[in-house]
């Protein structure tokens, strides 16, 4: 799969970054899990957790950004093992929360802050030194994680959740991030000193400001909005709304965990698709399949087009997520591939907030979701457009005047 490339110190890179996303991935989806009982347990509103969402995801894409600036420059161990202990806190004392403002701190800020570190920009910056020529196929294989952790995860703490209630899900969560901290500390092995040099892959490029001077910047990174706002809205509601439809709590949140399934299969295919036609034709294949989708579910809300919408969005889920390294090494350069892929990932998780916020506003507003779906399926088509828009600036992004 990956040529001649695949010493052993490389393929280690590759599976240290499927064991961080694995963890990280398939812990940032709980929330959709247990949104529908906590809410009805303390007699919240859905928006209350869907504002600690959006915050969370606010916080995630800050230091998402700021991750990416320190693997470019110290021990992406240090980022890593640091954002695990922080993610630890914030998930873990989840259990022990009483009113909307304690999960505003510690899931919007605290576990953010952690798993925004511990997460897909520093594995990027890792996997693309080590693969120079096959970077989408091993970030892919990397990221992939995020959809296995999902599936199993999520699979277990749906059992855990039936047998022992939400607040047992926490501290579960608490526990797999914490003792991702020594894992983290045993495998990586790197000099800090050394560590933006790794492989003398570091290179040329542009700085993030003179990126931000090209029309190419400015239309990846609004594709990557509304990708984000698409994300967020249907892993923090699918549950919910498919309880809403009559679907089984058995069978619902096994949904969630499912569409983890489809995303590795749809992340890999991806990857390998980007090594040899390029990350532009693998995203419009992405976001044309979610314009049919989000036109599905708005037409038939029967069970079966609920398992359909879950796992055809589900495959499309982390489909961008490895590109976006890619995306930024093709047009920029790689020498501030991290900072830049940092802030436009950013981006797409602050936007990833509002479509979880838009999601339950809509509910509490109307009592179903049919409002999000619409802008949904709008934003759907601009991300089409976005896309093409790449196709056509791809090979030499122009400078905004």
């Amino acid at each position: 799969m990956f040529g001649k490339q695949a010493n052993k110190a490389a393929l280690m890179v590759v599976a240290i970054g499927f064991v961080v996303m694995f963890v990280s991935g398939g812990s940032r989806h709980a929330i959709g899990l247990v949104l529908k009982p906590m809410a009805e347990g303390f007699g919240w509103e859905r928006s209350d957790l869907g504002g600690a969402v959006a915050l969370f995801l606010v916080i995630t894409a800050l230091c998402m950004y700021f991750s990416g600036y320190l693997a470019d420059r110290i021990s992406v161990r240090a980022v890593l093992g640091g954002g695990f202990l922080v993610s630890a806190f914030g998930i873990g004392l989840m259990a022990l929360v009483s009113e909307p403002w304690h999960a505003y701190l510690l899931y919007g800020v605290a576990f953010a802050a952690g798993n925004g570190v511990a997460s897909v920009i520093p594995i990027g910056v890792m996997v693309s030194r080590q693969f120079p020529d096959k970077v989408g196929t091993a970030n892919s294989v990397a990221i992939s994680g995020m959809g296995l952790g999902q599936l199993m995860i999520i699979s277990a703490l749906t059992g855990v959740l039936i047998a022992t209630g939400w607040d047992s899900v926490f501290l579960w969560l608490g526990l797999i991030n914490l003792l991702m901290v020594p894992v983290i500390l045993w495998l990586i092995r790197e000099k800090p000193s050394a560590s933006g040099q790794q492989s003398g892959l570091v290179g040329e490029g542009l700085s993030l400001r003179e990126a931000m001077k090209t029309h190419h910047f400015w239309l990846l990174t609004g594709m990557y909005a509304f990708c984000g706002f698409h994300d967020f809205f249907a892993s923090t509601h699918v549950v919910a709304f498919a309880l809403d439809q009559g679907v089984s709590p058995l069978l619902a949140g096994n949904l969630l965990a499912f569409m983890g399934l489809a995303g590795l299969i749809g992340v890999i295919s991806a990857g390998a698709w980007s090594d040899r036609f390029g990350p532009v034709s693998a995203t419009l294949i992405c976001h044309t399949v979610r314009v049919a989708v989000f036109a599905l579910i708005l037409l038939n809300k029967d069970t079966l087009s609920v398992i359909a919408f879950a796992l055809i969005f589900g495959f499309t889920f982390w489909i961008t997520a490895p590109l976006a390294v890619v995306f930024v090494r093709n047009a920029f350069g790689a020498r501030h591939v991290g900072t830049i892929s940092g802030l436009i990932t950013c981006i797409h998780h602050m936007c990833g907030g509002l479509g979880a916020w838009l999601g339950a506003a809509s509910y509490d507003s109307t009592g179903k979701y049919d409002i999000a779906f619409i802008v949904m399926l709008v934003t759907a088509n601009a991300a089409v457009l976005l896309t093409v828009s790449l196709r056509a600036g791809d090979r030499q992004p122009t400078t905004v005047s």
